[in-house]
């Protein structure tokens, strides 16, 4: 499963008045876990910027000014999110400008859901924390997710804050750890050694009751309903099945 958590900053608030994409910052995780790749970039708007938006992210017109403009850039940022899931906080107003620029190249492109999938961790959010704030700083604060260097709003800087949170929404777990630690002696903490293949040992299997696979499923079910989709154990079992056939 391969998602790319997105987010940009603009000149201003509404495309449809000419503002434009200024930063765009992706992180990219595969099964839930951040695989180290991103994509960053500033552009040059070719246009001026709103005092407020500046107040925002602290960029200005003298600093883009010698970025290359979105036409130049585009195939790259496609290149990067083609085919994943985008995972945004607040995904109208990006996928709004996205598609914006989109439409202003010669020729145009389609909407960039002609290449992605969109999640919306804003909706995500508000089903978990009815009646709360959900912006990305309560989020940090609710999780635990150090946004202290978020002086200003940045686009990269944003979509690794958005990346912790919604792993930390959707299940908090981002590696798998069983048992497997070792203390300062280096043997592991729970005394397991590693079996010899070459002993001839034969590992038993165990398999689940029909009752432990229906409590196995019960819980999936309880995962799917708290983070609003399908959890990534199931699509892990799917693509199981998918490559045994």
């Amino acid at each position: 499963m391969r998602q790319v958590v997105l987010d940009t900053e603009t000149t201003g608030l509404e495309p449809e008045q000419g503002h434009r994409i200024i930063e765009i910052g992706c992180i990219e995780l595969l099964n839930r876990r951040p695989s180290g790749r991103s994509y960053h970039q500033y552009i040059n708007p070719q246009r001026n910027l709103d005092p407020g938006a500046v107040d925002v992210h602290g960029l200005t017109a003298d600093f883009l000014a010698d970025k290359p403009i979105f036409s130049e850039i585009v195939e790259d940022f496609v290149e990067f999110a083609s085919g994943a899931e985008l995972v945004i906080h607040n995904a109208p107003f990006d996928i709004g400008f996205i598609n914006h620029e989109f439409k202003m190249l010669q020729p145009p492109r389609e909407g960039i859901e002609s290449i992605c999938t969109v999640l919306d961790s804003l909706v995500l959010a508000r089903k978990q924390h009815p009646g709360q704030r959900n912006s990305l700083d309560a989020l940090c604060k609710r999780y635990a997710v150090d946004n202290s260097r978020r002086e200003l709003h940045g686009a990269l800087l944003d979509a690794q804050l958005l990346a912790e949170v919604y792993l930390a929404i959707t299940g908090g777990q981002a590696t798998l750890s069983l048992g497997n630690k070792k203390n300062r002696s280096g043997r592991r903490r729970d005394g397991a050694r590693p079996v010899d293949r070459s002993s001839g040992v034969e590992l038993r299997v165990v398999r689940a009751s029909e009752s432990e696979l229906e409590a196995h499923y019960a819980c999936l079910d309880a995962i799917d309903k708290a983070g609003g989709g399908d959890c990534v154990w199931r699509q892990l079992e799917r693509a199981a099945r998918e490559e045994r056939n």
